[in-house]
């Protein structure tokens, strides 16, 4: 797996930092999957937040150290004091927020490896001495695969298998029983700029339903995504399987293994779709799909980020700064009802069959 024809020496141990969110935690995953291929008698130390421990704590031959970042100082000194004592071949700074950067600094290690300055901010450069390769145009997974290549690596394959219990799997088996084809919606994102208007959900929640698909809302159990989940099915004329707020990371992990296609903005829930193999009928227009949408099939989404990008900045996606997040109130209104079903039809046509 190494560029060079001489492997590079394998290391002792290596710590990972990143620490959130859901989705990005995700496309850590196929990573450390690279670097155990490669190294598979290195220790794996990654720090990773409370939350997300919940969806890949469990991923074989991987110690975990959690920060809880809501405890602030507190919590950094937590993580320092479970990892006093230990020094490690190499750092993968692999989070820029200046919070991640000041926890970087309390762990030792020879070498520590950050992004590349055009991707660096908040102190970032004082946290690292080595860097990845700067590049432009990357999805977010390639650019944390990226991180082993100072190692001597290069990620070659995207492989997730993120454990699912069989108590999930027969939560979701139950809820989500028979024949029919299964649509989950998740509707709220992180950012709720990114978010669409309920009665459009609604829309394509109805036609999905017309046309014998069962219709599944999830979310989780905040007030923001409960309000949403409530406008949502205010607008429905069908009301779907109601989900919100009942189940756990890992039980979505198995409900989303058991649909077809998952409906949803920018979102964790895309990314952990994606690494279950199920399709993503993802919604952009504040966030560009090529960069941060569904890594391994794109072909369901739609993409309204060029659109967005002449009405708001004043010039197409080409010409602004690979990533530039494109969060205007009303932004995602670009993105019709009409084009959404579009793309339902297309995969319940083609892309049901492709996977057949």
């Amino acid at each position: 797996m190494s560029d060079d024809s001489s492997p590079s020496p394998a290391p002792a141990s290596l710590c990972l930092l990143r620490t959130s969110a859901i989705g990005d935690v995700t496309h850590v995953v196929p990573l450390v999957r690279t670097l155990q291929a490669a190294w598979p008698q290195a220790r794996l130390t990654w720090i990773v937040g409370k939350l997300e421990r919940r969806l890949v704590g469990d991923l074989p031959g991987v110690e975990f150290v959690t920060f809880d970042k809501g405890r602030g100082l507190a919590g950094m000194r937590e993580t320092w004091a479970a990892l006093r004592g230990r020094r490690f071949d190499a750092l993968l700074q692999m989070q820029v927020a200046l919070r991640s950067n000041l926890l970087s600094l309390g762990i030792r290690a020879r070498r520590r490896i950050g992004y590349d300055r055009a991707r660096s901010k908040d102190l970032h450069g004082l946290a690292v001495n080595e860097r990845i390769p700067a590049r432009t145009g990357e999805h977010v997974l390639d650019a944390i695969g990226s991180f082993c290549e100072p190692l001597g690596l290069k990620q070659t394959q995207v492989r997730w298998d993120i454990p699912i219990p069989e108590e999930a799997r027969a939560w979701a088996a139950e809820r989500l029983a028979g024949d029919a084809p299964v649509l989950l919606v998740s509707p709220t994102s992180s950012h709720a700029l990114r978010n669409w208007r309920p009665e459009r959900y609604a829309a394509v929640m109805d036609h999905a339903a017309a046309r014998g698909w069962r219709v599944a809302l999830v979310g989780g159990p905040s007030p923001g995504e409960r309000a949403m989940a409530d406008a949502v099915l205010a607008a429905c004329r069908r009301a779907p399987l109601d989900l919100t707020g009942k189940d756990t990371l890992k039980r979505l992990l198995a409900m989303l293994a058991r649909a077809q296609l998952l409906l949803t903005p920018d979102s964790g829930p895309m990314h952990m779709a994606n690494a279950v193999g199920t399709k993503v009928l993802g919604l952009h227009a504040a966030s560009n799909p090529h960069r941060s949408g569904p890594y391994s099939d794109r072909r369901w989404c739609v993409d309204k980020y060029d659109a967005a990008s002449r009405k708001f900045l004043g010039r197409p996606a080409s010409e602004i700064p690979w990533g530039t997040k494109i969060e205007y109130p009303g932004v995602m209104d670009l993105v019709g009802v009409d084009e959404a079903i579009e793309r339902f039809e297309a995969f319940a046509g083609a892309g049901m069959r492709d996977e057949g």
